[in-house]
C-alpha cells in the first residue's frame, strides 16, 4: 500500500489538504483510507461527513478513520493487568478498572502508531493518507517507534532471556512467572508491534507531503521540518503552498505591482502579502515540487469545496532517501558515508560515534543511527558539510579490516 503522511505548521490548513488529496485519489477509482489524528473532528468538518472510532464510507472509493486513542489505551492497559494476573496477585496489586484509567502522556501516540499500522497492513485499500499532527509534534511522533526500540534493547536485552533456566527456586517452588519472565516477554511483544510501526514509516512506499502558507512563518516552518524529515529518512513528495491569493486583487489590478502604482490604503495590506507570497513561492521552487492551492475565501466544507481545491495527484513512485557509503580507499583512503541534510547549518551539526552506532545532532533534531556493517570496523577520519550533505570519513581500522590482496 501506499502511504502518504501529511503535516504542517498549525494553522495551515494540514486537515483540509489531506482530506482533498484522499478525495482526489478516491475519484480517480484509487481504494483510500484516510486515518485522522485529531481528537476533535476537523476531518469531518472538511469532508462534510462526521468522523469517528468506527471507519466511515464517505464515497465509493473513500473512508475515513479516526480511531479513539484513549479508548485503546484503556483495552491495552486492561488486556496487560489480564497477562500479568498472577505476577500482579503476587504482588498484592490493586487492579484497575477501565473507567478509571485516562491516558498518560506519549499513550494516545503510541496507540494512534498502531492504528496505523493496522491501517497500512489492511488489503482492502491501496493508498493510505494519514493527517498527522501539525509540526513539530508529527516529527517527534515519527521518530517514536525507532526510539522506543533502541530503549528496549539496551534496556532488556532479548539475549539475557537466556537466563530464565536459571530463573530462582521460588518461581519454581510458587508455579507463577517471575517479574524477569513476563517483563521480558512483554518487552519482546512490544518490540514486534514497534517494528511493524516502523517498517511502515521505513517503507520506499511512503512519503510526506507538506502543507504551509507562503510567507515567512512557513517557509521556516518548512524549512526546519524538511531537515527533521531527511534526518529520520523520509522523502517528500510534494510541497503543498496553501491558500495561494489570486494573480490579481478585488479590484481587478495586477498583483504584480510596479513601483509607479499607488495602491489606496485599503489595498496596501493585500498588496503586501501578494508580493510575500510570491517571494516565498519563487524560493521554494528550486528546492520542492511545489503546487499551489487557492484560497476559497471561506474554509473548505464538504467534497465541491475540496474538489475545488485542485490539489495534485499523489506522486505513485517518490524516490526513496538513501544514505550511500562510496568506497574512496584506493583514492583518499576512506570509505564515505552519505548523508543529505537539506537546510543544515555547519555551526549546529554534531557527530558522536558510540560503539556501532552513531550519533547525529542537525538543529534541534537528534537521532542515533547504526552503522553500516562495513563502517564498523572502521574510525571516523573526518566530516564536512557540502551542497547540504553531509559527508562522514571513515578509515578502516587495520587491527579490523582485511588485508587486500590475501
Amino acid at each position: 500500500m501506499r502511504t502518504i503522511l501529511i503535516t504542517g505548521p498549525g494553522g495551515s490548513g494540514r486537515t483540509t489538504v489531506a482530506a482533498a488529496t484522499a478525495l482526489r485519489a478516491a475519484a480517480e477509482g484509487t481504494r483510500t483510507l484516510l486515518l485522522g489524528a485529531d481528537r476533535t473532528d476537523t476531518l469531518g468538518a472538511a469532508l462534510g461527513t462526521a468522523t469517528g472510532p468506527a471507519p466511515t464510507e464517505v464515497t465509493g472509493h473513500l473512508t475515513a478513520w479516526r480511531p479513539d486513542a484513549a479508548a485503546r489505551f484503556r483495552q491495552d492497559l486492561t488486556a496487560f493487568q489480564t497477562r500479568a494476573a498472577n505476577v500482579l496477585d503476587l504482588l498484592g496489586a490493586a487492579r484497575l478498572d477501565a473507567e478509571e484509567v485516562t491516558p498518560l502522556p506519549g499513550a494516545e501516540e503510541l496507540s494512534f502508531l498502531r492504528a496505523l499500522r493496522d491501517a497500512a497492513l489492511c488489503e482492502r485499500y491501496d493508498l493510505l493518507v494519514v493527517d498527522l499532527p501539525p509540526l513539530p509534534q508529527a516529527l517527534a511522533l515519527l521518530g517514536l517507534p525507532e526510539e522506543l526500540r533502541r530503549y528496549l534493547r539496551r534496556l532488556l536485552p532479548p539475549e539475557r532471556q537466556a537466563a530464565r533456566a536459571l530463573r530462582p527456586v521460588l518461581g519454581r517452588l510458587a508455579g507463577v512467572p517471575m517479574p524477569a519472565d513476563w517483563l521480558y516477554e512483554t518487552a519482546a511483544r512490544w518490540d514486534v508491534e514497534l517494528a511493524a510501526v516502523d517498517a511502515v514509516l521505513t517503507d520506499r512506499d511512503t512519503a510526506v507531503r507538506l502543507v504551509a502558507e507562503p510567507g515567512p512563518a512557513g517557509a521556516d516552518a518548512v524549512r526546519t521540518a524538511t531537515l527533521g524529515l531527511a534526518l529520520r529518512g523520509l522523502p517528500t513528495e510534494a510541497l503543498i503552498a496553501n491558500r495561494t491569493l489570486p494573480e490579481t486583487v478585488a479590484d481587478g489590478r495586477p498583483a504584480h505591482p510596479s513601483p509607479d502604482d499607488h495602491p489606496a490604503p485599503a489595498f496596501a495590506p493585500l498588496l503586501s502579502l501578494l508580493a510575500q507570497q510570491r517571494k516565498t513561492l519563487a524560493d521554494w521552487q528550486e528546492p520542492y515540487d511545489v503546487h499551489p492551492v487557492p484560497h476559497l475565501g471561506r474554509d473548505p466544507h464538504g467534497p465541491d469545496d475540496l474538489t475545488a481545491l485542485a490539489v495534485p495527484a499523489v506522486n505513485p513512485a517518490t524516490a526513496p532517501v538513501e544514505w550511500p557509503v562510496t568506497d574512496r580507499i584506493a583514492e583518499d583512503g576512506v570509505l564515505v558515508w552519505h548523508l543529505p541534510l537539506p537546510g543544515a547549518i555547519r555551526d549546529e551539526l554534531d557527530l558522536v560515534r558510540r560503539g556501532d552506532e552513531l550519533l547525529i545532532t542537525a538543529g534541534p533534531f537528534r537521532r542515533i543511527v547504526p552503522l553500516p556493517s562495513a563502517l564498523r570496523r572502521c574510525t571516523v577520519a573526518g566530516a564536512g558539510l557540502q551542497d547540504g550533505e553531509l559527508r562522514i570519513r571513515f578509515a578502516p581500522d587495520p587491527d579490523l579490516w582485511p588485508a587486500r590482496g590475501r
